[in-house]
């Protein structure tokens, strides 16, 4: 396929994803632009904040790893305990009486070379990385402990788009979805227990979750963002992100039925048994 096919072939599947791309283009050529007309002096505060702030988000931004590739790397620390992994990456656990929430994560985006960021882009350009904690059920199985953090909710941008061009769509469409293990509260230790591959492929889940975001997106259009609960949505639904009860941000989150589902411990159609939110709102 050439280059001018493949390009419009990727505006239509993903236009987020090709609009990242157009934009390290455009910034790449500023970058070029201005480091051409500044004098010497200035040129070298400038190569800082370029090396030390520009060029990591490129990177992020271009990042190509397969992800089929991914997946088999993931899948070589199935049965290993990532705690270890976080001391040796020197990924925090624990700071001032706080857990860091993400840690299981970084510890295999560190593992997979992709440097650390908060991006709503999908992690690896075209597919996304979640790790969710899962506990051990009757009989060998594992219950998925809680919903899944997608992406944050920026009011005007969900009321601005569509689902297809929303961050919700681009993070959702195509995944890789990794269970790892809840010991405890201390976070002694969380083994890798599986990681399964996740495309919003199948027309029904896709029409319900769209459903999902366009009923989000009507109460913020039309009372605002402090209106919304975690009763609306049906796979995916919108609740209060960060620490303490008195927290205003707000994201978009999978619930643990759907997460089930991805992970392949059982189909949504069968209803998996999760475990209640307990911080549900």
């Amino acid at each position: 396929m050439g280059m001018l096919p493949l390009m419009v072939y990727e505006f239509y599947a993903s236009p987020l994803a090709m609009k990242r791309k157009l934009t390290v283009c455009f910034t790449t050529l500023t970058i070029a632009k201005v480091y051409s007309i500044l004098p010497r002096t200035p040129k070298r505060s400038f190569i800082k904040v370029l090396f030390g702030f520009i060029f990591p988000m490129l990177v992020i931004q271009t990042q190509t790893l397969a992800r089929v590739e991914a997946l088999r790397r993931i899948r070589l620390l199935t049965g290993k305990d990532l705690r270890p992994l976080a001391d040796q990456y020197g990924i925090t656990v624990w700071k001032n009486g706080h857990k860091n929430k993400g840690w299981a994560g970084q510890v295999i985006e560190h593992y997979l070379d992709l440097p650390q960021n908060s991006l709503q882009a999908p992690d690896f350009g075209t597919w996304e990385l979640k790790v969710v904690p899962v506990i051990p059920g009757l009989e060998g199985t594992v219950l998925v402990k809680e919903s899944m953090a997608i992406t944050m909710i920026e009011p005007a941008e969900v009321v601005a788009n569509k689902f297809t061009d929303s961050h919700l769509y681009d993070k959702l469409r195509s995944l890789i979805v990794v269970a790892r293990v809840f010991q405890d509260l201390q976070e002694t230790s969380a083994y890798l227990h599986s990681a399964a591959e996740f495309d919003l492929d199948d027309p029904v889940i896709r029409n319900q979750v769209e459903a999902d975001y366009e009923a989000i997106r009507e109460i913020i259009r039309t009372k605002g963002v402090d209106a919304l609960t975690g009763d609306t949505g049906k796979y995916v639904q919108a609740r209060t992100k960060g620490r303490g009860h008195g927290s205003t941000s707000r994201a978009f989150y999978a619930r643990p039925a759907f997460v089930a589902h991805m992970l392949n411990l059982q189909k949504l159609a069968w209803m998996p048994r999760v475990l209640a939110e307990a911080n549900s709102i």
